[in-house]
């Protein structure tokens, strides 16, 4: 079982019956605020999703499907995103490039 806290640790967000984020199917989940630091979400469909002032510090989300997916005020430093689908998503401006659709 997965659980998911918000950024103080004190709410949990979300649960899942999974041992692992690495491929999960979570399109249109919501994460806002969620402490998501250092985990791997590689390859894990997150298309939709809201991730809307999430912290994905060293998250590895390299393959992962984030179109359309919300990041804005999202935390991406250190973040791999290697392969990782951006298209329509809302990403904060600092740090980042023009990512063509």
């Amino acid at each position: 079982m997965i659980i998911v806290y918000d950024k103080k640790g004190f709410d949990a967000l979300l649960t899942l019956e999974l041992d692992s984020l690495v491929d999960a199917d979570l399109p249109g989940v919501d994460l806002e605020n969620a402490n998501l630091v250092q985990v791997d979400l590689s390859g894990a469909n997150l298309q939709n999703a809201n991730l809307k002032d999430a912290d994905l510090r060293l998250a590895n989300l390299s393959g992962a499907n984030l179109s359309h997916a919300n990041l804005m005020g999202a935390d991406l430093t250190g973040a791999l995103l290697d392969n990782a689908n951006l298209k329509g998503a809302l990403l904060p401006i600092e740090g980042f490039i023009h990512i063509k659709d």
